[in-house]
């Protein structure tokens, strides 16, 4: 198992770090974002090569000669020279989780003036680098699939690309989820509906659109069906899983579940939400924004909220960020125009925090336009019903995911002694 990219799934102590998690090896950065070139998060170093020697002793490598380098390219070269010498005798899991095209938006103007020169630079400058850090990553994907190619792995490998959420909204130019609602920081379809796609000879059924309930939790479960582990025979007990194995639905087009929870949020579950050390208020102008501070923290919103998909409809209640959309007139003006989608939220409403109980069927209305909850009072009731199960399940959270306590000798590093 290799793991190269972006970790940012927590690093408060040595053993939540990737090498001591599962993989094999780690190549890449603990945190969710850094300069693509100084490999630098406020000044501060974090890109590491990870791996436990011949002894069994875990190392942390950091990986200082690599400055100035291009991380894109830095992950796919990775992601190559992994496949080319691994041993076939053995199973292989993969897990190549790029930056691009998160902030800082950055990248070479050879990049710019090979990808994206075709793109107007005014009014719209941030599409062109936007759209040249998604090609350097397009063309890195391609080098790993040739290199499975080469070296005859295709025929028994299972190919998966997906995003972890939706364009920015607001954003200068860069991404856009139009024609749906909102985007990254939103429950709405623009922020959690993103695109996905499988190849593998191992499927049944190819060459069509999936339309069928996927959650991004249900990848590590379908992934452990198919490898053949068998959690009742680890050394240490696996606990319940909140995924579901896919695979049918995935090769063979099947109804799965029919049930995604967008999110439960609840202030009493965060640990110290009365500690003003780390309190983060959001800044609704500017919540991109927030991935500069210098502690990244679990945000403390207004208030709790619930989201939930249940069959076709969606239901938001609580107080929540609300975001609009991109007027269809605003597209056809950029995209003849601009040769791109201006995504801002003067286009549409703009984003806010709402306290009010939305209900969506997203089977005739995609773009959530229309709120039908007071139409449809035994549908709510029946999916607010459902919080209770969730409750029961919660688990109280620390806030803090990175923290300016591990950051010494210019470096990021866990900060908790393990205990």
């Amino acid at each position: 198992t290799h793991g190269m990219g972006k970790r940012h799934c927590g690093m408060y102590t040595w053993d939540h770090t990737p090498a001591k998690r599962g993989f094999d090896t780690f190549f890449g950065l603990y945190l969710g974002a850094q300069d693509y070139f100084s490999h630098k998060r406020s000044g501060d170093l974090d890109f590491r090569s990870d791996y436990h020697d011949e002894n069994g002793n875990f190392i942390d490598d950091l990986r200082r000669d690599l400055d100035g380098q291009y991380n894109t390219r830095l992950f796919s070269d990775e992601a190559v020279e992994r496949i080319a010498t691994h041993n076939q005798t053995n199973p292989l899991f993969l897990y190549l989780s790029y930056t691009a095209p998160h902030n800082p938006y950055d990248v070479s103007k050879q990049d710019i003036k090979k990808y994206a020169s075709h793109i107007k630079k005014k009014p719209n400058k941030g599409r062109q680098k936007y759209a040249a850090m998604i090609s350097v990553m397009d063309e890195g994907i391609g080098k790993v699939v040739e290199s499975l190619k080469e070296n005859d792995m295709m025929k028994n490998t299972l190919i998966v690309f997906l995003s972890d959420n939706g364009a920015v909204y607001g954003a200068d130019g860069q991404g856009s989820n139009y024609p749906l609602r909102g985007g990254k920081h939103s429950l709405f379809e623009g922020g959690v509906k993103t695109v996905t796609f499988v190849n593998s000879p191992l499927l049944h059924k190819t060459g069509y659109t999936n339309t069928n309930l996927l959650d991004v939790t249900d990848w590590y479960t379908t992934f452990q069906k198919m490898a053949g582990d068998e959690p009742e025979i680890h050394s240490k007990p696996q606990l319940p899983l909140d995924g579901v194995d896919m695979w049918d639905t995935i090769s063979n087009d099947k109804p799965g579940r029919d049930e995604i929870l967008g999110n439960l949020y609840l202030q009493s579950m965060i640990q110290g939400s009365n500690d003003h050390e780390f309190v983060e208020k959001r800044d609704v102008s500017s919540v991109e924004a927030q991935e500069d501070k210098e502690d990244e923290s679990v945000t403390m919103e207004p208030g709790d909220y619930f989201s939930l998909r249940w069959k076709n409809w969606k239901l938001m209640t609580g107080t929540y960020l609300s975001q609009g959309w991109i007027k269809e007139d605003q597209v056809k003006k950029d995209k003849i125009e601009n040769n791109g989608y201006k995504d801002s939220s003067k286009d549409g409403s703009k984003q806010k925090f709402e306290n009010v109980t939305m209900l969506f069927d997203l089977s005739k209305d995609p773009r959530e336009i229309t709120n039908v909850a007071s139409e449809n009072p035994d549908v709510v009731q029946t999916m607010m019903g459902k919080i209770s199960g969730y409750k029961e399940k919660m688990t109280k959270v620390n806030k803090s995911r990175s923290s300016r306590k591990g950051r010494k000798g210019g470096v990021w590093n866990p900060w908790v002694e393990k205990s």
